[in-house]
């Protein structure tokens, strides 16, 4: 029992023994430096691209294509045909009130003649003339209703897009075309209410679009909407685009409007800022150094006060990370 006992005991001490060192071992980290650079706020929000002046061509009536203009991509003039729908029954039945109301027309003359005679009442008369106005009032709203089956350009400009087949059987109001000007371009963006307020025309913008992954393209704040959408909690902006941007009609963008920039301003990456703090390396052990921040983007911090450029930091900073830590960077040897 006494061997058994000194086994246990001097098996648990080497199970200890491995755990303190274990436990006491440098945590490896990466580290970078504290760089001066402009530091911008910006407001984030999401974009599509749309042309300054286009319209979307729908429907006034449910029918079915029989003529399209193959036009997608070309200029058309205002009021040039884009498509036909078929007109075969409204056809018909303007044909039959053309004949009706000739016939009550010959009928009105007749009554006319005869009231003049004081052979025919007046309500006789009166029932004639109301009969043509019946007939005359349906036909020009049939002849309306045919003139609806043939969809024209809305505007002069180009055909963006068409999205009709001969043959297909459209909705009232299903867009089936887009018409418009090529040039100039716009962002029309989704800001939320929260950051709405810092939003002003005139400012500056840069626009990431993943047709474009290196490119950062300027744009600048034209117009508000002054009524946001209550449900997505978002308000309108519209950004105007230079005459050469690459972006094409339709893409959707990321959208950073510009608030404020400190110019020279010292910087952290974001991953090396937490609690108001960062951290550096003194004797192979973390020390935190408390900070001051100010404008907080997406990949940098800036730092107001308590750090100097040039600093080396840990960079990121790994989970419950504290003053005194061993630690070691990448690649260097266990000492």
């Amino acid at each position: 029992m006494i061997r058994n006992l000194l086994r246990f005991l001097v098996l648990a001490t080497l199970v200890a023994g491995g755990v303190w060192a274990w436990n006491m071992r440098p945590q490896s980290v990466t580290t970078a430096r504290l760089t001066r650079g402009d530091a911008a706020e910006v407001v984030y929000a999401t974009g599509v691209i749309e042309p300054v002046r286009w319209a979307e061509v729908a429907p006034l009536r449910r029918g079915r294509i029989v003529q399209t203009c193959r036009c997608e991509g070309r200029v058309v003039l205002e009021g040039e045909v884009l498509f036909r729908l078929d007109a075969s029954e409204l056809k018909a039945r303007i044909a039959e009130l053309e004949a009706r109301l000739d016939f009550a027309e010959k009928e009105l003359t007749r009554a006319e003649d005869l009231f003049a005679r004081r052979v025919a009442t007046r309500e006789t008369l009166e029932e004639r003339v109301s009969t043509v106005a019946e007939y005359r009032a349906a036909l020009g709203a049939t002849r309306t209703q045919l003139a609806e089956m043939v969809i024209r350009a809305p505007m002069e400009g180009q055909v963006l897009r068409l999205d009709g087949e001969v043959g297909e059987v459209v909705e009232l109001g299903q867009t089936l075309a887009w018409v418009g000007q090529p040039r100039p371009l716009q962002v029309v963006a989704e800001v939320n209410e929260e950051d709405i307020p810092r939003v002003r025309e005139g400012q500056a913008a840069l626009i990431l679009a993943d047709a474009f992954p290196a490119w950062d393209l300027p744009a600048t704040v034209a117009s508000i909407t002054p009524k946001g959408d209550p449900e997505l909690k978002t308000y309108r902006v519209y950004l105007a685009l230079p005459d050469d941007t690459p972006l094409f009609i339709g893409m959707s963008v990321d959208v950073n409007i510009v608030v404020r920039v400190v110019p020279s301003a010292i910087l952290a990456p974001a991953p090396a800022v937490t609690g108001g703090a960062i951290f550096t390396i003194e004797n192979r052990r973390a020390r935190r150094i408390a900070i001051e921040t100010g404008i907080r983007g997406a990949g940098s911090v800036e730092i107001v006060r308590g750090a100097e450029e040039g600093l080396e930091v840990v960079s990121p900073v790994p989970p419950g990370l504290a003053e005194g830590d061993r630690l070691r960077i990448e690649g260097e040897a266990t000492q």
